[in-house]
Order: C-alpha cells, then sequence, then structure tokens
C-alpha cells in the first residue's frame, strides 16, 4: 500500500491564443483546484481478533456396489445411520443440509479395449452447522461411528460479526489517517481535509480449516479433540485527502 503525492504547480507549455483565451474565462475555483490541489491518495487495514461460536462440518458417505441400485441403497442407508447420531448428539435437522448426492461407475481400461465397468460408486455429503462449540467433538466422533467416512474439515466463524467488523472499520480508518499525517510531516505539508473515502475488496473473515481425517479417528478410536482459537476479521480502506502548505 504505497501513499502517492501528487499536486503541486504544474508547469504550463505555450498556449495559443484560442486557448489563452479559453482559460480566461474559466472560474478561478476551477484553476485552482487542477493546477495547485494537493492531494494524498492512500489505503490501510484494520484488524480485530474474536472467538468464534459456532462451526461447519462438511463429511459424506461413500459406498461401492456391483449395482448402481446396491450402490444408492448401502449409502442412503448408511447416511440414515449418520443422520440419527447428529440427531442424538444434539443437533437439529435445520442444522443439517445436503450438499451433494453422486453415482459414478468404476471402470476398468485395459490397451486397444473398451471400458469395462465393475461396479458403481455412490456418494453423498452434507452440511452441517454447529452453534453450540461445545458439542462439536462429540458431533465428529457420533458421524465417524454411524458410518461417515468422509470428513473433509471443519471450518470456524460467527454467527453476528457486525461488532467485529465495525470494530476493524474504525482502526482502519486511524491507521488511514496516521499514514496520511507521517506523509504530510515527511513532504512539508498538513492535512487539510478527507476528500474521499471507500471500502475495498470487502470484510474478510479467516482463519485456515481444520483437516480431520475420517480414517484415523476410527483407527485410534478415541474422542476427536478440537480448539476453535481465534479468527480474524479484516477490513480494507482507501482514501483521498487534499494537503496544503
Amino acid at each position: 500500500m504505497n501513499g502517492i503525492l501528487r499536486g503541486g504547480l504544474v508547469g504550463l507549455a505555450l498556449l495559443g491564443c484560442g486557448a489563452r483565451a479559453a482559460a480566461a474565462q474559466e472560474a478561478p475555483a476551477a484553476v485552482a483546484d487542477r493546477f495547485h490541489a494537493t492531494t494524498l491518495n492512500l489505503s490501510a487495514a484494520g484488524e480485530t481478533r474474536l472467538a468464534p461460536d459456532m462451526a461447519t462440518i462438511r463429511l459424506g458417505v461413500v459406498s461401492e456396489a456391483k449395482t448402481a441400485a446396491e450402490a444408492l441403497s448401502a449409502n442412503s442407508a448408511r447416511m440414515r445411520q449418520v443422520m440419527a447420531a447428529l440427531r442424538t448428539a444434539g443437533l437439529p435437522e435445520r442444522d443439517v443440509q445436503t450438499s451433494g448426492v453422486n453415482l459414478n461407475p468404476q471402470q476398468v481400461y485395459v490397451q486397444n479395449e473398451p471400458p469395462r465397468v465393475t461396479g458403481y460408486q455412490a456418494s453423498e455429503q452434507v452440511t452441517v452447522q454447529v452453534h453450540d462449540l461445545a458439542r462439536l467433538g462429540a458431533a465428529v466422533d457420533a458421524t465417524v461411528g454411524a458410518g461417515a467416512n468422509q470428513v473433509n474439515g471443519i471450518s470456524f466463524g460467527v454467527a453476528d460479526p457486525t461488532a467485529a467488523e465495525n470494530a476493524a472499520r474504525e482502526l482502519a480508518v486511524r491507521a488511514l489517517r496516521a499514514k496520511a499525517d507521517l506523509y504530510a510531516r515527511a513532504t512539508g505539508y498538513r492535512v487539510v481535509r478527507l476528500v474521499s473515502l471507500s471500502e475495498g475488496g470487502g470484510v474478510e473473515s479467516y482463519r485456515p480449516p481444520t483437516p480431520l481425517m475420517a480414517a484415523q479417528a476410527r483407527v485410534q478410536n478415541v474422542p476427536v479433540t478440537i480448539a476453535p482459537g481465534e479468527l480474524t476479521v479484516r477490513v480494507q480502506v482507501s482514501g483521498v485527502y487534499e494537503l496544503a502548505r
């Protein structure tokens, strides 16, 4: 994020008589704004950190069988067990949403021969919202124990990030003004006013997803322990300041 200082008297090329006449007709304020305004274009960011109060689990069930009907039937039965385990863990049905259902043939490829279908693979993925983080470990344990053989990761969030986002905005604006004051002092100017302010790039809330392998959880046969940590909320702003001597 670089500050760009521009302004000062602009060198004037020789004007023809017509150009000079046109310039003379311009309002004095317009001429001053064009040739004497010194502006400073800057950007800055503000960050806040907060503890998450919700989590999203992405898990699924994969089954293989000789026929498509058998694969779908086996997969549906296993997914019903997973759904029942989630309800037992205290998660309401409204927080469980199917995100994908797939059926694919399993093929063998031999050189100079057409592919041969050897079976079918059925899969179903669900997205689970956990609003009580105290239930998160139990929910993962329950789904793995009920037959979920794909746990693609856990991500954390905040149900209402408004307060954290506004705090980050205030920090960003303060950082922007401090940077403007610094550039002004370094160049022998002072800040007159803020001309424009914009929020760029949107509000970011991030924390790397927590990877979790279902196979490892089943082999170890121990409860899953998950640390939510903190989220970082970041807001970036840009502004134009007018400077004067």
